[in-house]
């Protein structure tokens, strides 16, 4: 390994660079798609020099995928805190990640979930970002089955499963599509009727 390349006068070789870079980038990719944004509009404004944005990252391959690493970071982050409320049964603490989906594509700021956006602007399944956005959908779905076992008296957990996640890809879909005004805002009454026909299943 060598030395770390020359920064900025004053600027130090520091995690915070990262993060500047990483912040930047993130917003960039979001708002305008990864494709569309080249590094030298990522180094612009964020005001780190060349060097040391290809000191953290070494491609712009590796910069989406971080960015993507950090967003499943939050993704989780943002799960976790809603199933630690405390006095959640199972079927309600799957109410509040719906609920948590509801107010995230209601955003005035919302374009699409990051994650199937990256998806269409990368079809080949070997690249670094679409790997980790299949990984989170996995992963997702992993976690909706949890706490579906969890619920007393559903019938068929996988079914149910499935049927969430679907919920839950058409919700986005919908809401970057048509708007604040679309059926996403039925999103958590849909799932709740799903988990009710479950459980009327096994009456």
């Amino acid at each position: 390994m060598g030395r770390p390349a020359a920064t900025k006068p004053g600027e130090e070789a520091t995690e915070s660079v990262r993060d500047r870079i990483l912040s930047t980038a993130r917003d960039l990719f979001y708002r305008e798609g990864a494709r569309a944004v080249g590094v030298d509009m990522v180094v612009a404004q964020s005001g780190v020099a060349k060097t040391s944005l290809y000191r953290w990252f070494p491609s712009k391959d590796a910069l989406i995928a971080a960015v993507l690493e950090q967003e499943a970071k939050d993704r989780w982050a943002g799960w976790d805190y809603n199933l630690g409320r405390s006095g959640l049964t199972p079927r309600e603490q799957l109410r509040a990640q719906f609920e948590g989906l509801a107010r995230f594509v209601s955003s005035t700021k919302y374009r699409g979930c990051p994650f199937r956006n990256i998806t269409v602007e990368f079809p080949d399944p070997e690249h670094p970002a679409r790997k980790i956005a299949s990984e989170v959908q996995f992963e997702l779905a992993r976690r909706i089955r949890a706490l579906v076992d969890q619920i007393e008296g559903v019938r068929d957990p996988a079914e149910l499963t499935g049927h969430l996640v679907l919920l839950v890809d058409g919700a986005f879909s919908a809401a970057q599509c048509m708007g604040r005004d679309g059926p996403q805002q039925f999103v958590v009454t849909a799932a709740d009727r799903l988990i009710d026909y479950q459980l009327q299943k096994t009456a």
